[in-house]
């Protein structure tokens, strides 16, 4: 662990990142994405994946389950197989960011175009180029991270809570990784803290019940589950409580040197821009 100061705690890192994160989150369930990638001949899954791993360019199927950690790689292989052959990286990249700027001015309304909202979009651009000063060892940061900034204060805060949303969740896989914790089991352990639907997880990321179960038994077998458990009802353990809370703790300071641009000050004022922004996408989106 670096015993190196900051201005910024791991505790506010976090804060500002769930703060913010509904503002690029919604890019993957608002209906202007479906449409836009669909007009290029990407149907289902495809868009998500292609337009996620297009700032890498034209990478193959390998690439994006070694980046995107926790999705059943028979459903990547399948969402990218032949992706590249029908439409360019870029021309993704573009329908994505639309999509964004589209869907937020929607959701947002006339605050779309409020000081608020570009004084958020400067604060926020300011810790995402900090980000971009520490690429190294984050892949598919480092691919977002070389795009050019788009025009604009509604898809530049998109562009900067994405930056900002990859460099942290690159940190997040180096300590999965580091606890030989694989994607599915990664999954398993977030599911059992009780902090996200059970649905959401199972259905958005193709694996089998069979697997999922075959997860949870390594999980109890590591002492991180409680074996009373079941794979429809799994509860952490004491140890894997503990588990998973150094985890979050160390992905916490890891995204920390991208805040360190605000201080804290700086931090508290953009969660206070960007709390009521965020809280309408929530609920024009139905990520509640």
């Amino acid at each position: 662990m670096s015993d190196r100061s900051s201005s910024v705690s791991p505790l506010t890192a976090r804060k500002t990142w769930r703060t913010l994160e509904p503002l690029h989150g919604m890019v993957y369930f608002a209906p202007e994405a479906a449409d836009s990638y669909g007009r290029l001949g990407l149907e289902g899954q495809s868009g998500y994946f292609a337009s996620r791993s297009a700032p890498m360019g034209a990478v193959d199927a390998g690439t994006v389950v070694a980046t995107f950690f926790n999705f059943r790689p028979s459903l990547v292989r399948e969402s990218m197989d032949g992706v590249w052959g029908r439409v360019t990286p870029g021309a993704v990249l573009g329908a994505r960011t639309r999509v964004a700027g589209d869907a937020l001015r929607r959701m947002l309304g006339d605050a779309a175009g409020s000081d608020d909202l570009r004084t958020a979009a400067d604060l926020a651009r300011r810790a995402a180029l900090r980000a971009c000063e520490r690429t190294e060892g984050r892949p598919l940061f480092a691919g977002h991270a070389d795009l050019p900034w788009p025009d604009g204060p509604v898809e530049t805060l998109w562009h900067a809570q994405t930056l900002l949303r990859e460099f942290r969740g690159d940190g997040h896989i180096a300590q999965l990784v580091d606890r030989e914790i694989d994607g599915i089991e990664a999954l398993v352990l977030h599911e059992a803290t009780g902090e996200l639907p059970v649905s959401l997880l199972r259905q958005t990321r193709g694996w089998t019940d069979e697997e999922w179960a075959a997860a949870a038994t390594r999980l109890v077998e590591r002492g991180w589950l409680r074996p009373e458990g079941t794979a429809e009802h799994l509860a952490l353990s004491e140890e894997g409580a503990k588990v998973r809370g150094a985890i979050e703790e160390a992905t916490d300071r890891l995204a920390v040197p991208a805040y360190e641009a605000l201080g804290e000050e700086g931090c508290e004022q953009l969660r206070g821009l960007v709390r009521p922004f965020s809280r309408t996408v929530v609920a024009a989106s139905g990520l509640g």
